[in-house]
């Protein structure tokens, strides 16, 4: 088993059934998983340490169904750490509860009885959120942003390319369009959808992220459209879908090239008549949504006929904003660097560290395939290892993996190689070349589209991201 992504969850609920299934289960994803019967147990938990994520039961007296005491627990939590974020645990009340919660802070929601791997997406989802959240907080003693208004990360950057983003931000923002977000993986069109729900109409409501590229394919019909009981053999309750629990809200379908073929007509019905069918149900469910979706497929996919609706991507991309890549606004890089700089020294306690030429000229030319998910990361990494006060280019895992662009001077002398050995060539046994030449093939071969990547190399995409993080990539 891999290595788990995240530190710490905490799990309440008054079922020891429950505990018990979800410690085991989530100990996958979290290193260190607390299991309590009550709020009153959890608080000094949470108070003496922040978890990535909190799975939190709606009802706790025996034979409550109103969720009182979860919503109430909820705002305990988020009195705490405003930037909490909670996954609420629902069996009764079904959309009221969910919805309730989501507007009162909320991140997501799971149902009991749930499938094992409907809970560990949603969880994932959530913990990479909170983690999103405190890779970029603010200055301490600054007023935290409301969960669901705020964006994840600001937005930074100068350059004309990044101009002309705001600019449609803006523009689109307070009306009801549809938006398709376009971008390499890192390029931050998660925050796009969020500064555009901010600045919306909406903003008081719900903005319920959906992964499409998190759901495996056979579970995201239940998870977009919820379904009824007994619609197919696990279904033993009601479940609300994703698309009914954003009622009032916005929807965000991140990694919208996911979504299978034989889906994407009963997504344009929604669209088109703004209601849902749940599996298994006969009757539709009115729903008042704004759709905004994010893809990194090539454009030339995404506008072929066998991998997406062409009917469909019309309906989504009434307004399309596309994020340039790094590489393609390089002015920006310096203020990048400064941000992150001063961000990580401060959460880990460091003097900001300055630069020396040769590893500024480093960061400057390098073309950030990973985009600015791979710089913040060189840059943490930078802050956490550094021996001096300078940062020089061996600080950063990139000189061996882009060698043509630095000067001699500043290349980091590489370990000796064995005489036999020819480099990364075929011969070559070193395994750590070999996982770093293979995963670099993959994606390159597809683009840097990660989930393509992934599924070629037989990886989640989690652990994807840490041998690329690993290697430098």
């Amino acid at each position: 088993m891999s290595d788990p992504e995240f530190e710490f969850c905490v799990v309440i609920d008054d079922d020891e059934d429950i505990l018990m299934a979800s410690r085991l289960l989530l100990r996958r994803l979290f290193k260190d998983v607390e299991a309590v019967r009550s709020p009153e147990e959890a608080l000094p938990l949470i108070q003496g340490r922040t978890p990535d994520a909190v799975l939190l039961d709606a009802n706790f007296a025996r034979g409550a169904t109103d969720a009182s005491e979860g919503l109430a627990f909820l705002d305990t939590l988020l009195a705490v750490d405003p930037e909490m974020v909670v996954v609420m645990i629902t069996a009764h009340g079904g959309v009221q509860v969910a919805v309730s919660a989501m507007k009162r802070g909320a991140t997501d929601f799971v149902s009991k009885p749930w499938s094992n791997e409907k809970l560990l997406a949603t969880v994932r989802t959530a913990a990479s959120l909170r983690r999103s959240r405190k890779a970029v907080a603010g200055p301490k003693g600054a007023a935290p942003a409301p969960i669901g208004q705020a964006g994840a990360s600001p937005l930074l950057g100068d350059s004309p390319a990044m101009a002309r983003v705001h600019s449609l931000i803006a523009r689109a923002a307070p009306t009801d369009a549809n938006v398709l977000v376009l971008g390499e993986n890192g390029t931050g069109k998660e925050l796009v959808a969020r500064e555009l729900h901010r600045q919306s109409l909406r903003a008081n409501q719900v903005m319920l992220t959906v992964d499409l590229g998190a759901i495996s394919e056979d579970l995201i019909d239940s998870e977009l459209f919820g379904h009824v009981k007994g619609a197919f053999t696990d279904a033993r309750g009601d479940r609300v879908g994703r698309i009914q629990a954003a009622d009032g809200g916005t929807l965000f379908l991140d990694e919208i090239g996911n979504l299978p073929l034989r889906l994407q007509p009963k997504l344009l019905t929604v669209l088109e008549q703004r209601q849902v069918t749940p599996v298994g149900a006969n009757k539709p469910v009115p729903v008042n949504i704004r759709v905004i979706a994010a893809t990194n497929l090539p454009p030339e996919k995404l506008r072929d006929e066998g991998h997406f609706r062409q009917d469909l991507l019309f309906r989504l991309n009434t307004v399309e904003i596309d994020l340039p890549p790094l590489r393609e606004r390089r002015e920006d890089v310096p203020q990048l660097i400064e941000h992150y700089l001063q961000h990580y020294a401060k959460r880990y306690g460091r003097p900001v560290p300055k630069l020396s030429p040769a590893a500024r000229m480093l960061l400057l030319e390098h073309d950030w395939p990973g985009n600015v998910r791979a710089l913040r990361h060189a840059l943490e990494r930078a802050v956490i290892l550094a021996r001096e006060d300078a940062l020089e280019p061996e600080d950063f895992s990139l000189v061996r993996a882009m060698p043509r662009i630095a000067p001699a001077a500043i290349v980091a002398p590489a370990p000796a190689a064995p005489a036999t050995a020819t480099g990364t060539g075929s011969d070559d046994l070193n395994l750590e070349r070999v996982e770093r030449r293979l995963v670099e093939e993959a994606l390159k071969k597809h683009g840097y589209n990660i989930s393509l990547a992934a599924s070629e190399l037989g990886l989640s995409r989690a652990a994807l991201y840490r041998r690329m993080e690993k290697h430098g990539l």
